[in-house]
């Protein structure tokens, strides 16, 4: 927006006779709380979806009470670039990421007002702020009722795009073979109606199986059960599924594509995909484990969900890539219930689907959960195995990457996994979190900590050391910690030995690669200093000189003792 489009809009707002549901005034004079303007962005955002606007606003520097409202100026983040940091700062909060359109800064005589331009709820899909849902009772911000939280969910119904009916197709669209594998998948799913449904024709079956309404064909026919040439009743939607195979440098070796019917293309697309044998050694034995790279069930489910929750309308394809460590499920479109965790937490069938009829018939079909906790399953399945938990990637607008790990990233992590089989989900979760150096939350933070889970501190944690201390095995765990800190003795004695002084950058240098990178430089060269005045109290070594610049030498009785 030009300056004078932002003063007109300004203008137009203060004219306003009341502040609406979509739009609040603050005077925010110097600051506001963080939360605050999350709560606000998330009310707002939601308000402006319920009455129909693109937008809404929140505006500093105005005071709102009494009539008319007055121009007082704000200090509110008066550095640009601290100002757009905030966007960042509140997508990490919301669900889908989702943050300002824009903040704007208007100059006026008064003094200077920001304006944050709050895009709308997406469609279906309510705005969360640190997962709660937040709206206006006139002026007042409160907790979104529930129903005002169904009608944006069902905003997601009234558009199934799944649904559609192909008014021009026909049985004769349909590839007989999928049509067989159906029946026999909606028979394992029903088997009390094994004899029912070998009576059944083609039609009835169809419709029984809720993927055909009235023996008329919808797009989730053409797209489960449909030959390849049907696809054109779909318009620009072509249902692809494709393999693609990188090398260590990113660099594409092989690919294939794979076309609807896509009930049949699942496997061949799984069958492609390498899954070795890999070996992980349990703690306190020498006997390996053998365990596949990736459980089978796992990539069925999460290429199923990419199947079900795939965004069609943008005329996207669902890629799985594969990579020497990992491979990534991606699909088109927002990922609605908005945070993996409230959808774990939740483990009960979600109210929300993108095609609510296409998930509807796969389930019919055994080929997602009927229990809407397949992705807790998926979480449940990773941590039977003692592998990495999955990664969900929203960073990219209107996408969503699945990272699924095939080897071990910290031996720390899946030792503590094998030998502590009464750790909770959550525990896992964090424990993971602190693998791939992510943060914690608060609570995160103090349940692991409290369980002698993690050592370090924050931000640089990292999995306890040793198993002995997850197990309450304090005399083993200290010996161990001991053992770590004279190994380090050793290597400064051994230098002194070798060269018969050494400063104190020296020392730095020959242990610096050797400490933990748990350790912070800070942190690291606090060790180093803690380590040296030990080992002079203990009469091992001795300094001359009191500066950095002052040489470590052995002294007399241990370097006698060392010849």
């Amino acid at each position: 927006m030009t300056p004078t489009e932002l003063q007109s809009k300004l203008t137009e707002f203060l004219s306003l006779p009341a502040e609406t549901e979509w739009l609040e005034f603050k005077e925010a004079k110097s600051d506001k709380h963080f939360d605050d303007i999350g709560e606000y962005f998330s009310a707002l955002s939601n308000e402006a979806n319920l009455k129909g606007q693109p937008f809404g606003w929140l505006v500093f520097g105005v005071k709102d009470k009494p009539v008319p409202r007055q121009i007082v100026g704000s200090r509110y983040r008066p550095q640009r670039p601290h100002l757009d940091s905030l966007k960042e700062e509140i997508a990490n909060h919301t669900s889908h990421r989702l943050t300002f359109e824009e903040i704007h800064e208007v100059t006026t005589p008064d003094g200077r007002v920001v304006m944050f331009q709050i895009p709308a709820a997406l469609r279906g899909s309510p705005t969360s702020w640190r997962g709660h849902f937040y709206g206006r009772d006139h002026e007042n911000l409160c907790a979104l009722n529930l129903h005002e939280i169904e009608q944006i969910r069902k905003q997601a119904l009234a558009d199934d795009w799944s649904a559609v009916i192909c008014e021009e197709a026909t049985l004769s669209d349909l590839e007989p073979n999928a049509i067989a594998f159906a029946r026999q998948e909606f028979v394992v799913k029903n088997s009390t109606l094994e004899a029912e449904v070998a009576t059944w024709d083609d039609t009835t079956f169809l419709n029984k199986a809720k993927v055909c309404i009235s023996g008329k064909l919808t797009r989730t026919a053409i797209i489960l059960l449909g030959r390849p040439e049907a696809q054109h009743f779909l318009g620009n939607c072509h249902p692809q599924l494709t393999w693609i195979l990188k090398d260590k440098d990113g660099l594409e070796r092989d690919y294939q594509h794979f076309h609807s019917p896509l009930l049949l293309a699942v496997d061949p697309l799984l069958r492609k995909i390498r899954n070795l044998t890999c070996r992980v050694l349990p703690w306190g034995t020498l006997f390996p484990t053998e365990i596949l790279q990736y459980e089978p069930w796992v990539l069925r489910e999460s290429l199923h969900n990419a199947i079900a929750h795939q965004d069609y309308s943008q005329g996207g394809r669902v890629d799985v890539v594969e990579f020497e460590d990992r491979l990534v499920v991606v699909n088109k479109g927002t990922f609605l219930p908005g945070d993996v965790e409230s959808v774990i937490r939740r483990d009960a069938p979600y109210s929300l689907y993108r095609n609510a009829f296409l998930a509807q018939a796969m389930v019919g079909l055994g080929m997602i959960d009927t229990v809407g906790s397949g992705i807790k399953r998926i979480f449940q399945a990773q941590k039977k195995r003692s592998f990495p938990m999955p990664d969900y990637d929203f960073s990219t607008a209107n996408e969503v990457k699945l990272v699924i790990q095939n080897s071990v990233l910290d031996e720390r992590y899946t030792r503590m996994l094998m030998a502590r089989a009464d750790l909770s989900l959550w525990d896992v979760i964090a424990l993971d979190k602190v693998q791939k150096n992510k943060p914690l939350t608060e609570s995160e933070f103090k349940a692991v900590k409290t369980k002698r889970l993690i050592e370090g501190r924050r931000p640089n944690l990292f999995v306890s050391a040793e198993v002995a201390a997850a197990t309450d095995d304090k005399e083993a765990y200290i010996r161990n910690r001991a053992f770590d800190k004279d190994y380090y003795k050793d290597l400064v004695k051994k230098y002194l030995s070798q060269y018969e002084e050494a400063s104190r950058p020296q020392i730095d240098r020959l242990l610096q690669d050797k400490l933990s990178d748990a350790l912070d430089e800070k942190q690291k060269k606090q060790f180093v200093t803690n380590l040296l005045q030990e080992m002079k109290r203990d009469g091992t070594v001795v300094a001359d000189g009191t500066t950095r610049w002052a040489k470590w030498r052995m002294s007399k009785t241990d370097a006698d003792a060392q010849n």
